[in-house]
């Protein structure tokens, strides 16, 4: 069984137990499949969404991860319905946390990626979405969540190390652009070097 509290020295503490976060509103989507190794799970990468583009607190990103987004309810969504992607986590602009896909199945965020010369990033990452758009400000409350996600995360899978938590757009350059120029990486990195 596997449980992972973090120790009691750490203050944002999340739990995982049996690869799903405790503290997260599970969803259930089948845009997932098996990993080639569940032992391998050695980055996480983050990324943002929002449905329609540049609006939030909508319930598209739920439907669009669970296979269920209307074509009718949005003109954009005419091109991207059929779509089948799915992310483990999404952090909403309230702090909220929602998971698709247990941390031990392989989610289909990446696409076509590579990470220091190794392809198929799906096969050995862990991808979490922020709702938000390239240059939107990010929330301080997304901030706390991922703050408190990536420890967990690092914790669990100790293969994550602070080098191996990138943006959508460093494993798919010139194809991906995301978490974007709103990401405050300086922040949320000082902040892991905090907890």
């Amino acid at each position: 069984m596997l449980s992972s509290p973090l120790p009691n020295e750490f203050p944002y503490a999340f739990t995982i137990n049996q690869h799903e976060l405790l503290d997260a509103r599970q969803v259930t989507t089948t845009h997932k499949d098996q990993r080639p190794d569940p032992r391998d799970i050695s980055l996480l990468v983050i990324h943002n969404i929002s449905l329609p583009p540049n609006q939030f607190d909508m319930p598209y990103i739920e439907d669009f991860f669970a296979g269920k987004l209307d074509p009718k309810a949005h003109p954009y969504f005419q091109v991207i319905h059929e779509m089948r992607v799915s992310a483990h986590c999404v952090i909403k602009r309230d702090g909220e946390l929602i998971q698709f896909v247990p941390f031990d199945e392989r989610a289909w965020h990446a696409g076509l990626s590579s990470f220091q010369g190794r392809q198929r990033c799906n096969d050995y990452a862990i991808g979490v979405e922020l709702e938000g758009a390239d240059h939107i400000p990010y929330t301080n409350q997304q901030y706390t969540a991922l703050l408190k996600l990536s420890q967990i995360l690092m914790h669990t899978y100790p293969k994550i190390t602070l080098g191996r938590i990138v943006g959508h757009n460093d494993i798919a350059p010139g194809r991906k652009t995301d978490p974007g120029v709103a990401f405050d990486w300086q922040r949320f990195r000082q902040g892991l070097g905090l907890l």
